[in-house]
């Protein structure tokens, strides 16, 4: 038994581990840099009033009539007779009134060169990508290259993070004033292309008065897919991704991330800082992509890494491993971390704090419609357990109010306690940051007598977290 457990400890150690781990890091494709031979055409006769309609972003279908792309719905657009002709070799044929696919010629191959700023690196590639008003850019190129830019991560549809995202990139482009369009460019890729076509881009764009120099991104799902992973962002289901904001300096080879929902004051002067780095002389050729330097973990992190990879946990029970600090409730009420609201329980932890203006609120709302779900559950086999990152701030009365705030249930505790006693708990489940903001948004699940764990984004469908709770409990 003693050994069951130490191997589930093991794997819950890992398991933080690889949460610790910056997210999207994968290898990049280089591009090709020689371009394809185009094919041998046929000459084609062009009727000089002829027009002919394409769709921006797939320009191989065409129309003979205005209408909508049948790939992704974009508004087709009137193209000159000769561009429509240079492309019309037809293997598929554009009859009246129907937009067909056609064989168009390879693409410019982008330009290939590197220009490396640090040994851990991820790359940028020159992508092509769409903007909100439908022009065709290349991504570094047209967008990066040179610049000093701030980029986050949005979809349309999203009705979580997303518009605070947005509101918050609002506000920094009303603090940086003119300077956006001139000296500073602000970026929002698309995490869903198939959906977010440049019109939705534009429709979503005006709801947050985007002015020039903030640029909407879409493109073809696998050239997105391909930049989302370049730029640490990819994740398997949209509604996973990341709060992140990429500040950089090209021009300098200056990068950083940080948290895309800190206050908008707070992102000007990282923006600030970004723009007044100046040139290490070989930062940017100006040709081709650059690299970014990916974050190191912190120490917290490391500490976890280490014990997973050693072995640590393997001789101790779950007792021996979880901190047993005493902690208070949002009824200031106190209570051992593990004795009290871990041992044989099924556990669903996350971290949070009241004063947050981003993603706390919507995070905490997501969980009470688990809370919902789990019924008679809650309070028996299952605890809930929101751990404040700012316990200084956080006392069981400014917790009690906004546990109220959301219809918190007996078996959802909200923790706050000595700051000494806190960051001891926070350091091993891997919640611990110096600054508040940057706290994860990760939830971690798990059944404490058996050793289970799972790692979910909180932010995911509330359905999906009570199966994968509920999946826990002991079979009857």
């Amino acid at each position: 038994m003693q050994l069951k457990i130490s191997r589930a400890l093991f794997s819950f150690v890992a398991l933080l581990a690889l949460a610790a781990l910056p997210s999207g890091i994968a290898d990049t494709h280089s591009v090709a840099s020689a371009q394809r031979k185009p094919a041998a055409r046929k000459k084609a006769t062009v009727k000089k009033a002829a027009v002919v309609y394409s769709c921006p972003m797939d320009p191989e279908v065409k129309s003979n009539k205005p209408g909508k792309c049948p790939k992704c719905g974009m508004n087709l657009r009137p193209v000159k007779a000769e561009d429509a002709a240079a492309t019309d070799n037809h293997d598929g044929h554009a009859h009246d009134g129907e937009a067909a696919p056609t064989t168009s010629a390879a693409p410019p191959a982008p330009k290939t060169g590197t220009t490396t700023v640090a040994p851990n690196a991820i790359k940028i590639p020159d992508t092509v990508v769409y903007d909100q008003n439908g022009r065709k850019l290349n991504f570094y190129t047209d967008l990066v290259r040179g610049k000093t830019v701030a980029i986050n991560f949005i979809f349309t549809t999203c009705t979580t993070i997303c518009p605070p995202l947005t509101a918050t990139f609002r506000k920094v482009q009303q603090e940086l004033g003119a300077r956006v369009g001139r000296d500073i460019e602000l970026i929002s890729i698309s995490v869903d292309p198939t959906t977010d076509v440049p019109e939705r881009l534009k429709e979503f764009s005006a709801k947050f008065k985007a002015g020039p120099g903030w640029t909407f991104v879409t493109g073809s799902k696998p050239e997105i897919d391909s930049l989302l992973r370049a730029l640490g962002a990819a994740v398997g289901d949209k509604n996973d991704h990341t709060p992140m904001l990429l500040i950089g300096n090209d021009a300098a080879g200056y990068w950083t991330r940080t948290y895309g929902l800190a206050p908008a004051s707070t992102l000007v002067k990282v923006i600030n800082e970004a723009a007044a780095k100046s040139s290490s002389g070989d930062a940017t050729t100006g040709k081709g992509d650059v690299q970014i330097p990916l974050p190191q973990t912190d120490a917290s992190a490391q500490q976890v890494a280490t014990a997973a990879t050693s072995g640590t946990p393997k001789s101790a029970g779950g007792a021996a491993y979880f901190p047993n600090h005493v902690l208070l409730t949002q009824d200031n009420r106190p209570v051992r971390f593990y004795d009290d609201l871990m041992k044989d329980k099924i556990v669903l932890i996350n971290f949070l704090f009241t004063t947050c203006k981003g993603a706390c609120s919507p995070m905490t709302a997501n969980l009470a419609k688990v809370q919902e779900q789990l019924g008679a559950h809650l309070g028996k086999e299952v605890v809930m357990l929101s751990l404040s990152v700012d316990p200084e701030t956080d006392t069981p009365a400014a917790l009690k109010k906004y546990a109220d705030s959301f219809k918190a249930k007996p078996g959802w505790y909200f923790l706050t306690g000595k700051k000494e006693n806190l960051d001891w708990v926070l350091h091993k489940l891997g919640g611990y940051v110096e600054d508040k903001n940057q706290h994860g948004l990760k939830l971690i699940l798990g059944n404490e007598a058996t050793g289970e764990w799972v790692k979910l984004h909180a932010m995911s469908n509330p359905t999906e977290i009570a199966a994968a709770v509920l999946k826990l409990l002991p079979a009857k």
